[in-house]
């Protein structure tokens, strides 16, 4: 399986683009696409259940008329959260039958007003799950060119191999930044290196601006010193500590403000060195490396 490389580096999360979040007005929507692609995120990410199963139309009836050309972006949606935002819905469960995954990919390319998905995910893991079911919709799907490439999200490696047995799966999705970084010891970004499959980064910049404790404070601390030696922010460096895993993870960021992208995409350049890493991780750790 090759790994592919047509996805930005840093990803725009659409979540709170909608309902979620800011509300944005289709013109806002489109402005902030076109900033987007200008500061090389050119890779948007969607799931259909954000905005209640809203942001997907409201991006879609944005790009539609924002004059973007479709093949210089790429776009990435998920499938399978059932919410009681759907009135059939009594509890809130998941579903990955073959119809329902495909109607699901239907329904997306519809509301983002595309003939094709660059990447389709599973968006998490069901215990009642059937590996060839799913197998079936992905091929179904592929083989129609209606989704380019199919994957997961949050997916353990075991639920990797149990898939793959049926169908080849080209990229994971999981929560990973410098406060939460179990993806680097329970084997999902190994998986990922050894069948070189694209690893996406939800909630990148973790809990350090949202939590007052004691980890933040000990990050806050590191930090100072090389804020001042690559000429970067907060936010920069702990997209910079991501990036330079061997994974290649691809973070998605989240935020709807222009100058907080232009400092993303300027995180790209910053490569830290090996020590400064190391100094970054113990102090989310919260101890020496053993």
């Amino acid at each position: 399986m090759e790994q592919t490389t047509k996805f930005s580096r840093v990803i725009s999360g659409a979540m709170t683009w909608g309902s979620w979040g800011k509300k944005l007005s289709k013109k806002e929507m489109m402005e902030l696409m076109h900033h987007s692609i200008e500061c090389g995120l050119t890779t948007f990410d969607h799931a259909d259940i954000y905005g209640g199963y809203t942001t997907e139309a409201d991006f879609g009836a944005a790009f539609g008329d924002s004059g973007i050309k479709r093949e210089t972006i790429q776009l990435i949606t998920k499938c399978g959260i059932q919410l009681m935002d759907r009135k059939k819905n009594r509890i809130n469960h998941y579903q990955y039958d073959k119809d329902y995954i495909i109607w699901s990919a239907e329904e997306s390319l519809k509301k983002l007003k595309t003939d094709y998905l660059d990447f389709f995910l599973i968006h998490r893991p069901s215990p009642l799950m059937n590996p060839n079911e799913i197998a079936e919709a992905a091929r179904h799907l592929l083989v129609s060119g209606k989704i380019k490439q199919f994957g997961v999200s949050n997916f353990t490696t075991s639920q990797m191999a149990m898939l793959e047995k049926a169908v080849p799966v080209e990229g994971n999705q999981v929560e990973f930044s410098l406060t939460h970084h179990d993806p680097m010891y329970d084997g999902v970004f190994d998986d990922c290196i050894a069948n070189k499959r694209m690893a996406m980064a939800w909630s990148p910049l973790g809990s350090f601006f949202r939590e007052d404790d004691e980890q933040g404070a000990r990050i806050k601390a590191a930090m100072e010193p090389l804020m001042e030696k690559y000429d970067a922010d907060e936010s920069q460096l702990l997209l910079a500590w991501i990036l330079k895993h061997p994974a290649k993870v691809h973070p998605v960021i989240g935020t709807t403000n222009k100058k907080r992208m232009e400092l993303a995409a300027k995180a790209i350049k910053i490569d830290l060195e090996l020590q400064d890493w190391f100094a970054l991780l113990v102090a989310a750790q919260g101890h020496d490396v053993p």
